[in-house]
């Protein structure tokens, strides 16, 4: 245990997000999600007291465009790609914590499934950190950037955007990328690449799961609020600047992270 356990769901959903030490906020997002079904709701989220999120000194944030690409075939390349997948998942842990603390006014489950993915991200988090450090590196060894944050700024006084943009869009795209990683990974052919592949069989199957609360919940605001999900979307890409997305689509686990066939066709024009 990293100390007592939190008296109140989105408190605790706070402390996550607060807790700095990557290790810490594992163990409080697993923590939270055991004891989050017997926690009492507030109505109104606690204050920060600390910077959001809480994150280490390292790794440096730079430009998207300055995080070097190496290849997967040398140890130093396979452990910036796991680097760079980790700090995705570390951020993972951040939004999921956020959304389960942040927004008002909507039912317990909604809190009770980000706390479910910000542990399951926690887990991913782990599998990565583990395999880096067996290739001789840790977290914060290689620099990384800021994207998934800066989305969940945008969209912090909207929850519908939120759903929308986050889990929907940018979580959405990490979907179409591993099985493309993971083929790359394959054709290296060696232990700690068929780890890694391994590693991204777990994330893939859990990250689907994660796509579809984010689908429900979207659906769910859009029918509180009287707006064609469908029809929506583009709006809200546009009002927040969300990246555009392009192909390949893994048409296969969008379909089961709940994309409606209407969607699926939208994305294809």
């Amino acid at each position: 245990m990293t100390g007592p356990p939190p008296a109140e769901l989105r408190a605790g959903a706070l402390a996550v997000l607060c807790a700095a030490d990557p290790q810490a906020k594992r163990e409080l997002a697993l923590e939270l999600h055991a004891a989050a079904a017997d926690l009492p709701l507030a109505a109104h989220a606690p204050l920060p007291t600390a910077p959001l999120p809480g994150r280490p000194q390292r790794p440096a944030l730079v430009h998207p465009a300055r995080v070097p690409r190496r290849s997967p075939a040398t140890s130093e390349g396979l452990a910036a790609l796991l680097h760079a997948i980790a700090h995705i998942e570390f951020n993972a842990i951040n939004l999921a914590a956020d959304a389960a603390w942040r927004f008002e006014g909507l039912p317990r489950a909604f809190h009770e499934d980000w706390l479910r993915v910000a542990a399951e991200e926690a887990f991913h988090f782990t599998l990565l950190r583990e395999h880096l450090r067996s290739l001789g590196h840790d977290y914060g060894d290689f620099d990384a950037h800021d994207g998934l944050w800066a989305m969940c700024e945008k969209t912090s006084g909207d929850v519908l955007a939120r759903m929308a943009l986050v889990p929907r869009t940018l979580e959405a795209r990490g979907l179409d990328a591993t099985p493309q990683i993971q083929r790359k990974l394959a054709q290296v052919g060696t232990p700690e690449a068929r780890r890694a592949v391994e590693i991204l069989d777990v994330i893939l199957r859990d990250e689907i799961g994660h796509v579809a609360i984010g689908n429900h919940w979207y659906r769910w605001l859009c029918e509180r609020e009287g707006l064609d999900p469908v029809a929506h979307y583009p709006v809200l890409v546009e009002r927040h600047a969300a990246p555009r997305l392009h192909p390949p689509f893994n048409e296969a686990a969008r379909a089961r992270a709940g994309f409606s066939a209407e969607e699926l066709a939208q994305l294809l024009r």
